[in-house]
């Protein structure tokens, strides 16, 4: 099956500007992470997410609109590698404006981690597979997003395993007894809502051969 083409890509410009922009978020959360252990189980996913997208450009290219949400996505995970979620600066600014009993920035990286992969996944699916758009794109659309969602719990439970006490600051549970619980509810309402606000917008940005099933 031939990749359909995309009608709204990011510019070479803006291509640039997005990678230059990620190496140098991750090269400076490296220079000032106190904890290098934690900084690379969290960013890890972005470098190798980088890397595949640079690798597979030119057979591949995103839509404009997943490239600028994978980089959002990367800054909230670089964010937290440098500090660890627990103690984000930006955290403690939203703790004092919400007002929550906790640093919210690790609820946030699982929202996001709903809100970003469900267009990855929504993308893929229209361009690789004859799935078109409806209640079938849907529930696959939010059960990738759910499924990698607990693959994750089970990467920090392996991390917890292998490391002891020195995987905490991964973990970031801020001592919740439901934190896998709320990780995982909070990716799937990350990613409802994005097929609810951003599905129209990224149907305009793929080529009409996706839309008209050819």
């Amino acid at each position: 099956m031939d990749t359909p083409r995309i009608a709204v890509p990011p510019t070479r410009r803006e291509r640039w500007l997005l990678a230059g922009a990620t190496v140098l978020a991750l090269a400076a959360s490296f220079a000032i992470a106190g904890d290098r252990l934690t900084w690379l189980l969290e960013t890890v996913w972005a470098m190798a997410g980088l890397a595949l997208v640079a690798w597979k450009w030119d057979r591949f290219p995103l839509s404009r609109l997943l490239c600028w949400l994978l980089f959002l996505h990367a800054l909230v995970l670089v964010h937290g590698g440098a500090h660890t979620y627990a103690q984000t600066p930006l955290g403690f600014w939203l703790q004092d404006l919400l007002g929550t009993a906790r640093n919210p920035w690790d609820r946030l990286g699982h929202w996001m981690q709903g809100f970003v992969p469900a267009i990855l996944a929504r993308e893929l699916l229209l361009r690789l597979t004859p799935l078109r758009r409806g209640g079938w794109l849907a529930y696959l659309v939010l059960a990738a997003c759910l499924s990698f969602s607990a693959f994750f719990e089970l990467i920090e439970w392996w991390a917890a395993l292998v490391y002891g006490a020195d995987a905490d600051a991964f973990l970031a549970t801020q001592g919740d007894p439901w934190d896998t619980q709320w990780d995982m509810f909070l990716c799937l309402c990350g990613a409802a809502t994005s097929l609810l606000l951003l599905s129209r917008w990224h149907d305009r940005q793929l080529g009409a051969a996706v839309l008209a099933g050819k």
